[in-house]
């Protein structure tokens, strides 16, 4: 091996390695995370293409998961090229390590029309298998399901319901409880999520950077919508959502969280908040319990909609200490999982 070539792997390994500590704390990221950057990280040469135009292995996204062998342990990539592809895909538990590539949330979407009396029935996109990424790729439910709050209200674009999820540069859409963060721990970077009501909701352990959150206004229901409804149930249950940087904005007007757990836990870092966050900014609308234990609380969010006169009294403005433990991605033990670290 030359001396240059010598050289230009210390050179590049020293960028990789820098990327990482860029991104170990949620306020200091300067950088985003790539698909190659992810490609040549969990370093696999086994790539599955779904082409809807039928220049692939499958023109199904769904055909694709159910070719990868049950108990798979080594990472595959699932390729899939620009398109609409109406269907539903389930990730089973014993099917981990897949990579669901896309071609960018604008160009491959997911799209399905199911509305259900519960949220796993409802689901475009369901994921129950650990260590899944997806990256560039748009979920959409579009069921038109009428009034709110009738039997078949429950119109979920992905459930999330396994332990090392993480989502990059993906859309999710759908009126009404759009992302089921159900459980485990999970990491969204620069995603897109749109929704009216509980639209980000579940007890999942999850940190959302720089993620856009669009509120689409429902003139059919008396209450504002709720960006988030965490259902954190115990103190020492591990779960909460976190949000670092980014913007809240939209066209109708919602509060940041509603307590669906007696310990619900949600922080918004450092994010611009439009007009469209009502004064008040939380709700405990729906629990009957005591406000005490739960942890809804904002640090330096700036924007018209972070203005703290007006808030709810249990809701908290945190100091620069206060936040730290959460603005990491150790709240995650993100550096024991996610490929960007390995």
């Amino acid at each position: 091996m030359s001396l240059k070539t010598i050289q230009l792997a210390f050179e590049v390994a020293f960028v990789l390695s820098s990327f990482v500590l860029n991104v170990s704390h949620g306020l200091d990221a300067k950088q985003v995370i790539d698909s190659p950057l992810i490609t040549s990280k969990i370093g696999t040469n086994r790539t599955i293409k779904v082409d809807i135009n039928g220049d692939g292995d499958f023109t199904s996204v769904q055909a694709a998961v159910d070719s990868v062998l049950p108990g798979n342990n080594h990472w595959v990539i699932i390729h899939v090229r620009k398109g609409v592809y109406r269907e539903r895909v389930h990730i089973p538990e014993n099917k981990p390590y897949i990579f669901l590539r896309g071609n960018g949330k604008g160009r491959t979407k997911i799209v399905w029309d199911k509305g259900s009396i519960d949220n796993y029935g409802s689901a475009t996109l369901k994921v129950e298998a650990s260590n899944f990424i997806a990256f560039g790729v748009t979920f959409k439910n579009d069921a038109n399901f009428g009034t709110p709050w009738t039997t078949q209200n429950q119109s979920v674009a992905a459930m999330v319901g396994a332990d090392k999820v993480a989502f990059y540069h993906c859309g999710f859409y759908s009126a009404h409880n759009t992302l089921f963060d159900n459980k485990g721990r999970h990491y969204y970077e620069n995603c897109y999520i749109q929704g009216s009501i509980d639209f980000i909701f579940g007890r999942g352990q999850s940190i959302f950077q720089s993620c856009e959150i669009f509120v689409v206004g429902d003139a059919r229901v008396k209450i504002h919508g709720s960006i988030t409804a965490q259902n954190k149930q115990t103190l020492e249950e591990d779960s909460g959502f976190v949000f670092i940087k980014g913007k809240v904005y939209g066209i109708g007007r919602s509060y940041l969280g509603r307590a669906r757990g007696a310990y619900s836990r949600v922080i918004f870092a450092k994010v611009y908040l439009s007009k469209a966050i009502v004064p008040h900014g939380w709700t405990n609308w729906s629990h009957n319990g005591t406000t005490k234990n739960m942890f809804h609380a904002e640090y330096d969010c700036h924007g018209p909609g972070a203005l703290t006169e007006g808030r709810a009294t249990w809701s908290r403005q945190l100091t620069e200490k206060e936040a730290a433990p959460y603005v990491n991605i150790d709240f995650i033990s993100g550096k024991e999982w996610l490929p960007v670290y390995y």
